[in-house]
Order: structure tokens, then C-alpha cells, then sequence
């Protein structure tokens, strides 16, 4: 079984974003092995630029396996492609993805550069910590597109 592994930046402060993702987190031991890091969110400590830098160690440090980055600009991607792509990998033997959801200013440079993918969920801007929901139920509905069950229809 893949270890997807979610790194976001930034706390979910509102309960209603906590419970959203524990509902998936309880759902996923079926498709993959979880886990979730958060890393400090530096608002307000400078320019955007120098806040992404303060971020980057932290995101690099937490990384295990692949890095796979959820930008606005990155490749779009649908559920099945999804799916595709974690079984993909899964099948070359890779046993970790780590999934990067970066704060209101995106990541750095060196984050994007490590990347081994870089996808988008669509053009529109997310707040970071909706992404986090929306991203626990795509992984959520990748293992049940590979699986083959019912819930994407």
C-alpha cells in the first residue's frame, strides 16, 4: 500500500475544515497509509518572496518519496488522472508521495524545483485550507476509482 503523505502550510483553525478532513482521514485506511504535517505559516513577515524562503526548509524537511506540488499554473489534472498517476507510481515500486499545498503565497522556487510533479485542481484560487479538504477527497476518490467502487460516478 502507498504512504500518501500531505504537507501543508498553515494550521486548520476552523473546525469545520478540521472535521471535513478527519471525515476523509477516516475513510482512507481502505486506499492508502495517511499522514499529515503542518509547517508554520510566516504571515506577515516580510515580503512574499522572503516569507515563501522561511517556508522552504521546512516543506524540504518533511518531504519522503516523491514531492508532487499543487499549483494554480501546474498541469491540470482530473480525478481519473489522478488515480492514474498514483497507481503509476505505485506500480514503479515508489512507496511514498508527499503532496505539497503551499500558504496564500505559494512555495519557492527550491520547492518547485525538487517537484517531481507539478498539478492543478484548476485555475481558480483556493484558500489553502479548503485545498487541504479538496485534496483528502480526490486521494479519497483516486483509491476508489482504482479500486473500482461505486463513489465516483
Amino acid at each position: 500500500m502507498i504512504k500518501i503523505n500531505i504537507i501543508a502550510v498553515g494550521k486548520l483553525k476552523e473546525k469545520y475544515w478540521q472535521e471535513a478532513c478527519k471525515e476523509y482521514l477516516k475513510r482512507m485506511p481502505r486506499y492508502f497509509a495517511m499522514e499529515i504535517t503542518e509547517v508554520p505559516d510566516y504571515t506577515d513577515r516580510g515580503s512574499e518572496d522572503a516569507l515563501t524562503q522561511l517556508e522552504a526548509p521546512a516543506i524540504l524537511s518533511k518531504i519522503k518519496g516523491k514531492l508532487v506540488l499543487l499549483d494554480k499554473e501546474g498541469e491540470g489534472i482530473s480525478s481519473e488522472g489522478l488515480a492514474e498517476f498514483i497507481q503509476e507510481e505505485a506500480n514503479k515500486g515508489i512507496s511514498e508521495l508527499s503532496f505539497v499545498i503551499g500558504g496564500s503565497r505559494g512555495v519557492s522556487s527550491e520547492v518547485k524545483s525538487k517537484a517531481s510533479k507539478i498539478i492543478s485542481f484548476g485555475k481558480i484560487t483556493f484558500p489553502h485550507q479548503l485545498m487541504r479538504v479538496v485534496l483528502l477527497e480526490q486521494i479519497y476518490r483516486a483509491g476508489t476509482i482504482m479500486k473500482r467502487e461505486n463513489y465516483h460516478k
